[in-house]
């Protein structure tokens, strides 16, 4: 029988690159639901090719649009998830909607899913509780996919934390490891967006080059995996060979090592490993692992990353997870926008940790999406007006 598979972001990189695996062994599952935004062409393509029951484009005019021009076919055409019913439930979820957009349809997927795939690390910082909850209610197996915690996740089955002395996982470094500081207030987005070792989206891209992506996943790890601070930190290591490391109590250290491409752990969740990756070594963006290379590793200069100096602040309060990623998330849009220069990115998130109102939201512990939003809502709208003075 085959499985039936939704995609969250099918026209993102991960969601193509999960339309490029299911496409290589097709007759193992059937696409009952994709969603996306408002990639109008995309979308139209992948109704035609894929064939999905149902479409759930978030985008009004999008999705008034496509509307129009499938209103002839059998497949479902919405804007929202809200409407949504199964009749059985599905088998999994690929959840890769970027930002915290993503939250509200992951949440909705965990009571209809046997299995969600997430690689949308907002969900997890600012909603974890809920998705946690909904996900022990309705017996739902999580599974993060972005490559640090799905190492994480594969370094910890045998190794408890308790035996564990420090955990790091890798930051590449970005396009600017070592660019000369005097010029980091030129860059612009067409360089920061020129990552060295990844193809990704224009968000985590931005993301990479601040590393405001590894204070993300530092939360993110914690959340997940329950580890302590003071067991968690960030190493260099610019070949992204190995993703996550565990020092463990007895002198052991062990690391899991793949190539630089999505596909390694998103093929491995989808088949649970039971696969022989040779079979999508021609989907792009992967690449034949048939040696070990050299591998180098270093400590995170405070200059070229400063960053960091938020590191100990991270989950200072239940709420702050949520206040820094939406400050955020409208930095790198206004950066990529050419409104702000690169260095303003760093520069306003560690600023609205000194802000006299930041504690009141901070303190907050949300119980529900509304609650969620109005914090983030908050932060948003602190960072919009502080670019604007």
């Amino acid at each position: 029988m085959k499985k039936k598979i939704s995609i969250l972001g099918s026209t993102g990189s991960i969601g193509l690159n999960a339309l490029m695996i299911l496409e290589k062994k097709k007759i193992y599952f059937d696409i009952i639901l994709l969603s996306a935004n408002k990639n109008f062409p995309l979308i139209c393509k992948q109704i035609k090719k894929y064939h999905p029951k149902i479409f759930v484009i978030t985008d009004k005019k999008i999705y008034k649009k496509v509307k129009n021009k499938f209103k002839l076919k059998t497949i479902k055409i919405l804007n929202n998830f809200k409407s949504l019913k199964f009749k059985k439930r599905i088998d999994i979820t690929i959840s890769a909607v970027p930002g915290i957009a993503g939250l509200e349809p992951t949440i909705f997927m965990v009571k209809a899913s046997k299995k969600i795939l997430i690689a949308n690390k907002e969900s997890i910082i600012c909603g974890w509780d809920l998705i946690k909850k909904d996900s022990l209610k309705y017996n739902t197996e999580i599974v993060p996919i972005d490559s640090e915690h799905f190492s994480l996740l594969n370094l910890l089955r045998e190794n408890e934390i308790k035996n564990i002395k420090k955990i790091y996982i890798t930051a590449s470094g970005g396009p600017f490891l070592n660019l000369q500081i005097n010029k980091f207030k030129n860059i612009s987005p067409r360089e920061a967006l020129k990552h060295p070792k990844w193809k990704m989206g224009k968000k985590i891209s931005i993301d990479s080059a601040t590393l405001m992506n590894k204070m993300l996943e530092l939360i993110e790890a914690q959340k997940l995996f329950k580890i302590p601070d003071y067991k968690l930190d960030i190493i260099i290591h610019p070949e992204s060979l190995v993703h996550a490391i565990i020092i463990l109590n007895n002198g052991l250290i062990k690391f899991l090592y793949h190539e630089t491409s999505m596909i390694v752990p998103l093929a491995n969740a989808i088949f649970d490993g039971n696969i022989h990756i040779q079979d999508f070594l021609q989907i792009k963006g992967s690449k034949k692992n048939d040696s070990i290379k050299n591998l180098t590793f270093d400590k995170i200069n405070k200059k070229t990353f400063p960053i960091i100096k938020i590191k100990k602040r991270l989950n200072e309060y239940p709420s702050t997870p949520i206040i820094l990623n939406a400050a955020n998330e409208i930095l790198v849009d206004q950066f990529l926008l050419k409104k702000i220069p690169f260095l303003s990115i760093s520069k306003n998130i560690m600023n609205i940790l000194s802000d006299r109102n930041y504690k009141k939201y901070a303190i907050r512990n949300p119980k529900n999406l509304n609650q969620i939003n109005k914090i983030d809502q908050w932060a948003k709208q602190w960072t919009l007006k502080k670019i604007k003075k």
